[in-house]
C-alpha cells in the first residue's frame, strides 16, 4: 500500500513546489491538504490549494479549511515581507483560473484526526506553516501522537540563524505555542529547518527547464519560481538562487534518507526576545526516548535531482 501524506499548508510558492513534488511522486498518495494561514489568509490558501491542484491535472485531492489565527492569538495578518517574497496572491501574483471545488465541510483537525484512525502508521503529516492545525488536532485526541507513522515539519533553525529574528525561523513564529506543544508531546517528528532547506536552492537556469516543457502548469510554475527568485535577490543575495524549503520537508517524508539527523527532544522559547526559538529541551536530554530528529545534512544533489524531474513531470502531464 502507497504511504498516505497530507500537506498542511499556508500556500505560497513553495508550499506550492510541495504540493508538486507530492504529486510527481508515484509511492505515495496525497490523500488531502489541510489549509492554514502564514503566507497568505487561509481563505487564499484554500483558494490556491484547489486552483493549484486543479491545473496540476489532479482534482481529486480534497482541501480542508484549518484554523485562520494562532492558538492564543484572535486574528492573523500576513505580513509585508511575506507579501513581498510569496506576492499579494501567494503565488507569485501569477493569474490562474479558480476551481469550481470548495473546501471539504469538515475541519482540518478532524480530517487530520480521521485519517490518522483510518491509516496508523502507513500516514505522514507534512505542516509547512504554522503547527496550529496538528496542534488542535493533539488536544482533541491526544492519542494519535501514538498512532501515527510521522509528522515532517518544515520550520525551525537548530544550527544556523533564523529568518525573522536571530533565532526565530518564520513558520514556528507565527504559532510559537503550537509548535511547542507538538515537540513535548511525544509524537514522532522531524524537524526539516533552515539548517538544511538553505543548502538546497533553485536558480533561473533550472525554472528554464520547466519553462521549456510548454504546458500551461509548465509555464506557471517557472513564472512563479522567477517572481521567488526575484525576491531572495533583494533579502538574501549571498544565496544566488530561492530555498527549497517546503519541496524539501515534503521529500523527507517521502525518503528519509535525503537527510543526515541528530535525535534530540525539542521544545520552542515562547517567551521574550528569545519567542520561536527552536532549541534542545534540557529537561528532556537524558530521557532515552528521543520522539524528534532534526536534520542537519542534505543530500542536496539527490535532493535537487528528484525535485526538478518530479515536478518536471508532473508538470509535463498536466495537459
Amino acid at each position: 500500500m502507497k504511504k498516505k501524506i497530507i500537506l498542511d499548508l499556508d500556500t505560497g510558492i513553495d508550499d506550492t513546489l510541495a504540493i508538486s513534488y507530492v504529486l510527481g511522486s508515484p509511492e505515495v498518495e496525497l490523500i488531502g491538504i489541510t489549509s492554514t494561514f502564514g503566507n497568505v489568509l487561509v481563505d487564499q490558501g484554500i483558494r490556491n490549494d484547489l486552483a493549484i491542484t486543479d491545473l496540476l491535472g489532479h482534482p481529486e485531492v480534497p482541501v480542508y479549511r484549518g484554523e485562520s489565527h494562532a492558538l492564543k492569538k484572535d486574528s492573523f495578518a500576513v505580513s509585508e515581507v511575506s507579501a513581498f517574497i510569496h506576492g499579494k496572491n501567494g503565488i507569485g501574483d501569477v493569474e490562474i483560473p479558480d476551481s469550481p471545488r470548495k473546501a471539504e465541510t469538515e475541519s482540518a483537525a478532524d480530517f487530520i484526526i480521521d485519517s490518522v484512525k483510518k491509516y496508523g502508521k502507513d500516514l505522514t503529516f507534512v505542516p509547512t506553516g504554522a503547527e496550529t492545525n496538528i496542534a488542535t488536532a493533539l488536544k482533541k485526541a491526544p492519542e494519535i501522537k501514538d498512532e501515527i507513522g510521522n509528522i515532517v515539519i518544515m520550520g525551525g533553525a537548530l544550527t544556523v540563524c533564523g529568518n525573522v529574528s536571530p533565532c526565530a525561523e518564520a513558520n514556528i513564529s507565527q504559532d510559537p505555542e503550537a509548535c511547542d506543544m507538538l515537540f513535548r508531546s511525544g509524537a514522532p517528528v522531524t524537524m526539516v529547518g533552515l539548517d538544511v532547506t538553505l543548502q538546497t536552492l533553485m536558480t533561473y537556469k533550472d525554472s528554464q527547464k520547466w519553462r521549456e516543457i510548454g504546458t500551461p502548469a509548465a509555464k506557471f510554475l517557472a513564472d512563479m519560481v522567477d517572481f521567488y527568485i526575484k525576491a531572495y535577490e533583494t533579502t538574501s543575495p549571498n544565496l544566488n538562487g530561492c530555498g527549497l524549503h517546503d519541496p524539501l520537508a515534503a521529500a523527507v517524508a517521502i525518503d528519509p534518507t535525503l537527510v543526515t539527523t541528530l535525535p534530540i527532544n525539542m521544545k520552542v522559547d515562547t517567551e521574550g526576545e528569545l519567542r520561536g526559538r527552536t532549541i534542545g529541551d534540557n529537561d528532556r536530554l537524558n530521557d532515552p526516548n528521543k520522539t524528534m530528529k532534526v536534520a542537519v545534512g542534505v543530500d542536496k544533489e539527490r535532493f535537487l535531482n528528484e525535485f526538478m524531474t518530479r515536478i518536471g513531470n508532473v508538470a509535463a502531464a498536466a495537459k
